[in-house]
């Protein structure tokens, strides 16, 4: 017997029971896992027969111990199971309550295996296992991944959702709020994830930002991948959240939970006020957010149990979340519609059915349901007074998500084969009616409140931004099938699936057909665009004289676009000594994107992605595990890509003068033209040739991750451990829309340039070729361009971070982990989304359109959190009363300064503010005192910090199934930055800097939430 810790033996001899029941890989054999399922294993007596059983269930499994005393049982449904040695009919040996987590192995050592684990267990027969008393340590893993049961997504003091979830794992943060609730894992873009129910994909198909989610307290158990996960998985290089979710057993069991926000115990938002850019702004009221007001409750039920006994087994619970309140709306907005009432309501479903045909055939079948209806109702607003209108505007309404359904049969072939096939489909409805006149009203904004000449009516329309008319909806469908094989010291998995994604965009478009911005130039005798022909608005006439004008931009696209994936892998589980096990694997992925007249634009094959990793448990019994993995990981393309990129769109700009501004809906009158419409990217409403939208030699986006790492039981009572990750991001996908290279080429070749180009995919830092026509002939001409000729720098994205942790499993009493993470997340790219400005258009961004945009990017990116705590944890005190917490500390975002280019009349002038370059002098925009502000050089945004606490109490006389809790989020209402507007001069036009620095988002406020449920 080794010795396992600086306690010597004689704790090791106390611990070692727990041991020799745990995760050991001495005793025990290789083993894949799926995504939704897990394995039992072990060695026993040479050729025996184990029986694997579900008390829940009643689903059984006998396996036979091979000539070496090892046996294994997979891909069983997560739960609880016991676990026998039977010879000669009778049970000589078992073990009760061996819990199993999602992908994850539980080594059971049984007979005289047991006993040569254990040399002071006289007699192991009959003892229970609980859960508590399994060691943390899994040493059969490489990956990095956290489990959360339900049992724990109860008792921890958190958002009920499944991201505030995931951000308590090691390397997560939160993403931009501008792309909604969504997470970063290992400085990754929001985009980069995937996300599974059941073992089905559900991430969003038109962006891959979001997922389909489902009632809360339906999680069973809630994976998050981190990194090192096997060639099972892929379409990801951020992270994967994996859940299943719960199912019935042999008991009835029903139960009904309420809990409510109440509004008189939220703490009061921060205002927000101007940033320090030397403008007569500075540090004023820019909004009003104290007077922000919101409630919610959420009501759910559930019920639960055999409709056969053993067989057939039924799952149901619903979900209502309804939330009110008000928002205030910016200074600028307050003589018009700037006092917003607006109501959420989000019925769920989940509906399952287990069916054990035999003891080797189980079927699945889940269906559930996430839709969200929203409605906004518009007043006007005063901000001296504080007050609202009484009138109210027409309401703008949004409806959004569908249904999703899966079906899985599990088949135990043999006692070394098995096969699983699943089969899935969802379907996506988005639907946003404006408000005014169902969007009859174009949207109205202006830049400043000096924007617009003093005592003309400003009425702005604030909630009509870019509607989907009806029929906007994303529909996906697939199925995969995979096997598994024991073959000695190998476990062989090999699986294939393939994923169809449907985006139909409806009509985007701006409310009114049209959107309308007020500004004054600091130039009026200068023209707004020299580039686009936008004449001085001194040449106008009216308040264009003043230097006042307005801007009108119009935005229409409409297409039904798909994604067809597929892919293949074979992994290699071998326990090549009795303490080292080598996970060797191969995907393979494919992926076709079609535009709307169903033409593919972009096909990508022979993605290979190798997976190697290795776990070493040192001593043999679980109390040391050095683990490594490397892979490579592919990212595909998303459907908005097709929506501008490879079909038809139409995006204008046109400058006017005017003479009034309509008081009914704000538009102005009296126009005077600057200049025709224009189109930065030439997006006029052409169709495009698919031939021409992406290169012929695209590469795939992908990245390589190294893991070194290592865990430690430190006593029997707490493990710790230490991990070193390091990411690098070596290819990404997106599109350039500079036309000077192929005019370049076209002189280079003796041909005339006669080409409309918009803008076309590529791997930036890399050359490629393309089918345009771009003498205007009619023949299209294969156009080669090296990436010398593009001038566009290599994509970086490093990540290398530092993981530190410790945890105190649950003994009954209590549970507790605390991580820290120290990170740098740096390069030029975040990849395929710009958190910069919250652009959202996946694969698509500003970012590549020009050169000059690249210049100075190298830096510290959106996603560095240099440094991470995260504890959490509960105590049982009684069986009455428990008590939760949960803090998290970090540093805070890193600061950029982005401007206009020193060139006013450079060929990109009319991207306007998107260079890392700005000008402090104040003394307007010249280009004379520009200044070079590379990524990050601008500081950091302060550390934020939260703590949440919460009490619960099950009343003996209730036979503790009646539950009250109080939980209190964010304890101390700390409400510090988390991001700003990074846009110093707005316009070449007005060099306008007032909004420079402005916060956009908080940390929420103080909230209470009290629960009552009751389950019987």
């Amino acid at each position: 017997m080794t010795n396992a810790s600086f306690y010597g033996n004689r704790v090791l001899r106390r611990s070692t029971l727990a041991l020799a029941l745990g995760m050991s890989l001495a005793a025990g054999g290789a083993h894949a896992q799926s995504n939704a399922t897990g394995t039992i294993f072990g060695t026993t007596t040479p050729n025996a027969t184990i029986v694997v059983e579900s008390p829940d269930t009643g689903l059984r499994r006998e396996v036979t111990a091979d000539k070496d005393g090892r046996y294994r049982a997979s891909s069983l449904p997560v739960g609880r199971y016991k676990v026998s040695l039977v010879q000669g009919g009778a049970t000589v040996d078992s073990r009760d309550n061996v819990q199993l987590a999602i992908g994850s192995g539980t080594e059971v050592a049984l007979g005289a295996a047991a006993t040569a684990s254990s040399a002071n267990a006289s007699n192991l027969e009959g003892i229970s296992v609980n859960a508590a008393a399994l060691p943390s340590i899994d040493v059969s893993s490489t990956d990095s991944r956290t489990v959360f049961t339900a049992e724990q997504l109860q008792r921890i003091p958190v958002p009920r959702d499944i991201t505030a979830v995931a951000l308590l794992t090691p390397g997560a943060v939160a993403g931009d709020s501008r792309y909604g609730n969504v997470p970063s894992f290992g400085g990754s873009a929001v985009s980069d994830n995937a996300y599974y129910i059941n073992g089905y994909a559900v991430t969003n198909p038109l962006t891959q930002i979001g997922f389909s989610a489902l009632p809360f307290d339906a999680i069973e158990q809630e994976q998050v991948l981190t990194g090192g996960y096997g060639a099972e998985f892929g379409r990801a290089t951020g992270g994967v959240i994996n859940i299943v979710t719960k199912r019935g057993t042999n008991q009835w069991k029903a139960g009904a939970e309420l809990r409510w926000e109440p509004r008189s115990l939220k703490g009061s938002p921060k205002n927000n006020h101007y940033g320090n850019t030397g403008n007569p702004e500075d540090g004023t009221l820019y909004q009003r957010r104290e007077d922000n007001t919101s409630w919610r409750e959420t009501a759910s039920v559930y019920a639960s149990g055999p409709l056969i006994k053993d067989k057939l087994f039924f799952y149901v619970t619903g979900e209502t979340t309804r939330q009110e309140g008000s928002t205030v709306a910016s200074v600028e907005a307050s003589k018009g519609t700037a006092y917003d009432q607006y109501r959420f309501d989000t019925p769920r479903w989940l509906a399952k059915a287990d069916w054990n045909i035999t003891d080797n055939n189980i079927v699945e079948l889940t269906g559930l349901s996430d839709k969200t209806k929203r409605e906004y109702s518009d007043y006007s607003y005063d901000y001296p007074s504080s007050t609202h209108g009484s009138t109210k505007n027409d309401a703008a309404r949004t409806k959004d998500g569908g249904e999703v359904y899966i079906g899985k049969y599990t088949g135990y072939i043999t006692d070394n084969l098995t096969l699983t096939a699943l089969y899935g489909r969802s379907d996506q409805v988005h639907t946003v009616t404006p408000s005014g006149s169902n969007g009859a009203n174009p949207q109205v904004l202006r830049s400043a409140t000096t924007s617009t000449p003093a005592g003309l009516p400003f009425n702005p329309n604030y909630s009509a931004y870019v509607k989907s008319v009806p029929g906007a909806e994303d529909k996906t469908h697939g199925w995969r099938l995979d096997l598994e094989y024991r073959l000695g010291d190998h476990s062989l998995r090999g699986g294939i699936d393939k994923q169809n994604l449907e985006s139909t965009s409806g009509s985007n478009g701006y409310a009114g057909g049209e959107y309308w911005l007020y500004g004054r130039s600091s130039r009026p005798n200068s023209p707004i665009s020299t580039v686009y022909g936008q004449a001085a608005p001194a040449s106008g006439g009216g308040y264009g004289t003043q230097g006042y004008y307005v801007r009108r931009r119009v935005f229409n696209t409409f297409a039904s676009v798909q994604v067809k994936q597929a892919a293949q892998y074979i992994e290699d589980n071998w326990q090549a000594t009795d303490n080292v096990m080598v996970s060797l694997g191969l995907r393979n992925e494919q992926f076709s994107n079609y535009n709307g007249d169903g033409e593919a634009y972009v096909k990508q094959r022979h993605q290979l992605a190798p997976r190697l990793g290795a776990s070493w448990d040192v001593y043999g019994d679980s109390s040391l595990k050095v683990y490594a993995n490397a892979g490579r990981y592919h990212q595909p393309l998303p459907n908005n890509v097709a929506i501008r990129g490879a079909s038809a769109s139409l995006y204008t700009n046109q400058y006017f003068t005017y003479t009034g501004i309509n008081p009914a809906n704000g538009a102005p009158t009296g126009l005077t033209s600057l200049g025709a419409p224009y189109s930065t990217n030439n997006e006029l409403g052409q169709p495009k040739d698919p031939k021409g939208v992406a290169s012929e030699t695209l590469k795939p986006q992908f990245q390589d991750e190294y893991i070194l790492g290592m865990q430690h039981q430190l006593t029997p009572a707490f493990d710790w451990g230490a991990k070193v990750t390091y990411r690098r991001l070596r290819n990404i996908i997106d599109d350039f829309c500079d036309d000077r290279p192929i005019a370049d080429w076209a002189e280079r070749n003796g041909k005339e340039f006669n080409f409309l180009f918009t803008c076309a995919l590529f791997n930036p830092g890399r050359g490629g070729t393309w089918s345009w026509d771009v003498d205007g002939d009619g023949t299209p001409e294969q156009v080669h361009l090296s990436a010398k000729d593009l001038g566009y720098p290599k994509p970086e994205r490093k990540y290398l971070a530092l993981d530190l942790f410790m945890e105190h499993p649950f003994d009954g009493k209590w549970f507790g982990r605390v991580d820290y993470t120290l990170s740098h997340s740096f390069g030029n790219t975040e990849g395929p989304v710009l958190s910069d400005i919250g652009q959202s258009d996946v694969s698509a961004t500003q970012s590549w359109d020009y050169p000059e945009i690249m210049e100075n990017t190298n830096g510290n990116l959106p996603n560095d959190r240099r440094h991470y705590l995260k504890a959490y944890g509960y105590y049982q005190l009684t069986p009455e009363w428990s008590f939760g917490a949960t803090t998290t500390v970090a540093s805070g975002r890193p600061k950029n300064c982005i401007g206009l280019y020193p060139d006013s009349n450079d060929y990109a002038s009319g991207y306007n503010s998107s260079f890392f370059y700005c000008d402090f002098s104040g003394q307007g925009v010249t280009g004379a005192n520009t200044v070079r502000t590379p990524r990050g050089s601008q500081g950091r945004l302060p550390w934020t910090y939260r703590l949440d606490l919460n009490v619960g109490y099950r009343p003996a006389f209730a036979d503790n199934k009646l539950l009250f809790q109080v939980d209190v989020l964010n304890v101390l209402n700390s409400q510090k930055v988390q991001s700003i507007n990074e846009t110093h001069e707005s316009t070449y036009d007005a060099g306008v800097i007032n909004s420079y620095g402005r916060p956009i988002s908080f940390q929420d406020p103080r909230t209470v939430r009290l629960t009552a449920r009751y389950d019987f």
